[in-house]
């Protein structure tokens, strides 16, 4: 049966609507949407001819309608920091894999480590009635704190945990991370460790609180091997920092960059000042990213697993989504150190 395009739109937005869809199936506008939705109920002969209709007239589904109809939307709100972080890349690509395939799409929100701009994206995101939650980490302000709590909103909190009743969580210990490095800095015989870090972000934070715990255990601590730095993160800063550590007194025989670029940056200055690495100066690193197994040395640093991060995170919010029980409300994922030549 040919289709006959009707010549109604939406007097709005000239959008093809359901009813129009409806017009030419011969059917009504509720058969339309179950037809749509895939519900079993309707006959596998008029599921067809919807869907015949709708590819012919163009017809895209509204969300915003469909919300406001459901109370809910098929959207899923994700706050990330940075999006020029391989980190949050893998995190994303996985989270796009495990909600779309459930009929969910990602509403992604940049919050570029911005307390402020967290607050004022969460609130626009919840114009629009999503049906979950992914935020990164759990420190934020008071005022996005409650707009999480008061939403009714599932949320599913990011490459942390939390032992907090009634909060989710999937990630891993940054503390304990940042103190099996040290301690394998240490076993390697090396005992002015320096810790340098951009960024610093609350996850690099933790990290550093891990590196100071593990030099306290071993009576190696002290604060002016800290090298902190609020810039972004990135090779050429690793450089700059990897040039000022190596010159101070008495010397520090070990590094260890919050995250895989600075000691990336780092190796590649010690190239080019001919310092060599790990016979002069150890270097380490964090998240095991793109090109780290490619240094000359090799990099040591911290793999995390944030493909599995994303993957159990979607699926721990997509049972909450949909009403049904979590085994566990904290996901552990864990870490693994990676020890390559530069240690």
């Amino acid at each position: 049966m040919p289709v006959q395009v009707p010549a109604s739109r939406s007097r709005a937005t000239g959008r093809v609507t359901l009813a129009d869809v409806a017009q030419a199936a011969g059917v009504s506008p509720i058969t339309v949407s179950r037809a749509l939705r895939g519900e079993r109920a309707v006959d596998p002969e008029l599921v067809a001819r919807v869907q015949a209709a709708a590819a012919k007239l163009g017809y895209v589904p509204d969300p915003a309608a469909r919300a406001l109809a459901s109370s809910y939307s098929s959207h899923v709100a994700v706050l990330i920091p940075m999006l020029s972080n391989a980190l949050f890349v893998e995190l994303l690509e996985a989270v796009q894999r495990t909600l779309r395939p459930a009929g969910y799409q990602a509403l992604i929100g940049i919050t570029h480590y911005d307390p402020i701009e967290e607050e004022a994206l969460l609130r626009e995101q919840l114009l629009h009635r999503p049906a979950g939650m992914l935020v990164t980490g759990m420190e934020r302000s008071e005022p996005t704190r409650a707009l999480i709590a008061q939403s009714g909103v599932p949320c599913v909190h990011l490459m942390e945990t939390s032992g907090t009743p009634g909060v989710y969580s999937v990630g891993l210990s940054q503390a304990d991370a940042g103190a099996a490095m040290t301690r394998h800095l240490i076993s390697r015989g090396r005992r002015r460790i320096a810790f340098a870090a951009a960024q610093l972000d609350p996850r690099t934070l933790q990290r550093l609180e891990g590196w100071r715990a593990a030099l306290g255990e071993a009576g190696l601590y002290d604060p002016t091997l800290e090298w902190l730095n609020p810039a972004p993160s990135s090779l050429a800063l690793g450089g700059r920092m990897f040039e000022q550590i190596i010159g101070q007194t008495p010397a520090i025989d070990a590094v260890f960059f919050c995250n895989d670029d600075l000691a990336q940056g780092a190796l590649l200055a010690a190239l080019r000042l001919q310092i060599p690495v790990p016979q002069r100066i150890a270097v380490a690193g964090f998240n095991d990213l793109t090109g780290s197994d490619q240094m000359q040395p090799p990099l040591t640093t911290v793999r995390t697993p944030r493909a599995e991060i994303g993957s159990a995170a979607a699926g721990m919010l997509l049972a909450l989504m949909r009403g049904q029980p979590v085994d566990r409300a904290t996901v552990d994922v864990g870490y693994s150190l990676v020890v390559r030549g530069s240690t």
